[in-house]
C-alpha cells in the first residue's frame, strides 16, 4: 500500500537571501520546496528559484534513479517556484506539465509558449491517477495569485497547498512556525482573506492528514490547528487578547507617553502589551501583531500638517491588507496644532469593524498633568473594552 513514504523531497534552502520578495526581511532565510511523488507514473510538485537550478535538478536525479518523470505539476507562476519550469523540460522533454489554464498564459510571458503540446489544463475537481495515487486538484485564486490550484493526494491523504500555509525561514533552521507563518500569510496573502476562506471551504471536505507547502516544514501533527489559524487570520478576526502601540516620535517626548501608556496596561493586567516604534522596527512584524491582538493604539506626532512618514506607511499597510474588526485609540503630539489624531482616524474610518475608542490623547509638546490623566482613562477604556 502507497503512503506518504513515496512522496519525496527535492526542495532547497536559501540563505543568500536578505530580503524576500525585496522587501520581507528573513534572517534565517527561505525554503523553496518541491516534491516527488512516486508511483507506476512519477510527478514533481513545483520548481524553484533559478538561483537553485543545478542543486534541485540534482536532487530529482538522486531520487529518480534510472526513472524519468511523467508530470511537472505547477500549483503556482511566482518565480521561485517556477523560473526552472524550462530547464526541467529541456531536461526531461517528454514531462507533461500540469496547470491551471491561467498559469499556461503566465508560461507564455515567462517562456514565450504555453506549451500547448504538452500540457494538462486542470480545473475544479479534476483528477489525475498516478496509479495507486490519486491526485485532485482545486483552484484557489488570489492565494495568492490568479493562477494557483492546489492539490489533494487522497492515497496519502496529503494537501499540497502551493504558498498557503507556508512561513519564512529555510528549513534547516529551527524556530516558532506559527510566528513566522504569521507574518509570511499577513504580508504576503494578507490582502486576499475572502479568496482564503473560499479556499478552506474547498478543502474541508478532504481528509487532510499532512499539509505540503512551497515554503517552511511539511505539517503532519493537528491539522486542524493550522487549518484554524487560516480560518482566524483570513476572517480578520483577533488571534489573542493584547494591545499593540505603535509610535513615531522625534524628540522622545511621544516615546514617554507610549511607556507611560504601557505600564499603566501592566499595571491594571493586560496580558499582552507590545510596543513598536515605527521609525526602527521591522514594519512587517508590527504589522503581524496588528493583526494579531484586538487592541492598537496609534501615537504619532504632527509632522507638515500631517501624520509622521513612518506612521502612515504603517497605516497604509494595515489597509493594504484589510485590517478591520479591532479597537483602536489614538495619543498625538504637537507644539502648537495637533492634529495627527485626526489624520490617523481619517485614515482608518472606511475600514471594517473599527471601533475608536472614546478617550484619546493629546500631549502639547510635553505630557502635563491633563496629558497624563487622559492616558490614565485611556488605559481605563482599553481595560474595559
Amino acid at each position: 500500500m502507497t503512503n506518504a513514504s513515496d512522496i519525496k523531497y527535492v526542495g532547497v534552502d536559501d540563505h543568500s537571501i536578505d530580503l524576500f520578495e525585496g522587501m520581507y526581511a528573513v534572517p534565517n532565510g527561505m525554503s523553496y520546496n518541491s516534491y516527488v511523488i512516486m508511483d507506476e507514473k512519477i510527478a514533481i510538485m513545483d520548481t524553484v528559484d533559478v538561483g537553485f537550478t543545478a542543486k534541485w535538478l540534482h536532487n530529482i536525479q538522486n531520487v529518480l534513479g534510472n526513472r524519468k518523470p511523467d508530470y511537472l505539476i505547477v500549483q503556482h507562476m511566482e518565480p521561485d517556484h517556477s523560473a526552472n519550469i524550462m530547464n526541467f523540460i529541456e531536461k526531461y522533454p517528454e514531462t507533461i506539465l500540469v496547470a491551471s489554464a491561467k498559469a499556461f498564459k503566465m508560461m507564455k510571458n515567462y517562456f514565450g509558449t504555453e506549451f500547448e503540446e504538452n500540457r494538462i489544463v486542470v480545473a475544479d475537481g479534476d483528477m489525475l491517477s498516478l496509479g495507486q495515487h490519486k491526485l485532485f486538484f482545486a483552484t484557489a485564486p488570489m492565494v495568492h495569485w490568479p493562477e494557483v490550484i492546489v492539490t489533494y493526494d487522497s492515497t496519502a491523504k496529503a494537501l499540497f497547498s502551493a504558498d498557503g500555509f507556508g512561513k519564512f525561514g529555510a528549513l534547516d533552521v529551527e524556530e516558532d512556525w506559527t510566528c513566522e507563518a504569521r507574518r509570511y500569510y499577513i504580508s504576503i496573502i494578507g490582502k486576499f482573506g475572502a479568496q482564503v476562506q473560499r479556499f478552506l471551504q474547498k478543502i474541508v471536505a478532504w481528509d487532510i492528514q499532512m499539509i505540503y507547502p512551497l515554503h517552511g516544514p511539511v505539517l503532519s501533527d493537528n491539522i486542524a490547528h493550522y487549518i484554524g489559524l487560516y480560518n482566524t487570520w483570513s476572517s480578520y478576526q483577533p488571534e489573542e487578547e493584547g494591545v499593540v502601540i505603535a509610535y513615531a516620535s522625534t524628540y522622545g517626548n511621544t516615546k514617554n507617553a507610549v511607556i507611560l501608556l504601557q505600564e499603566k496596561l501592566k499595571e491594571k493586567g493586560c496580558p499582552n502589551v507590545v510596543v513598536y516604534d515605527l521609525a526602527r522596527c521591522d514594519m512587517s512584524e508590527a504589522v503581524e501583531d496588528a493583526f494579531r491582538y484586538r487592541k492598537l493604539v496609534l501615537a504619532s506626532i504632527t509632522y507638515n500638517a500631517d501624520i509622521f512618514p513612518c506612521m502612515r506607511e504603517f497605516i497604509n499597510a494595515l489597509k493594504e491588507r484589510n485590517f478591520s474588526n479591532r479597537i483602536v485609540a489614538f495619543i498625538e503630539n504637537g507644539s502648537w496644532a495637533p492634529i495627527a489624531a485626526t489624520v490617523m482616524r481619517e485614515n482608518l474610518e472606511k475600514s471594517k469593524g473599527i471601533i475608536f475608542t472614546d478617550t484619546f490623547v493629546t500631549i502639547l509638546s510635553v505630557l502635563n498633568e491633563k496629558s497624563m490623566t487622559q492616558l490614565e482613562l485611556l488605559a481605563e477604556e482599553l481595560m474595559r473594552r
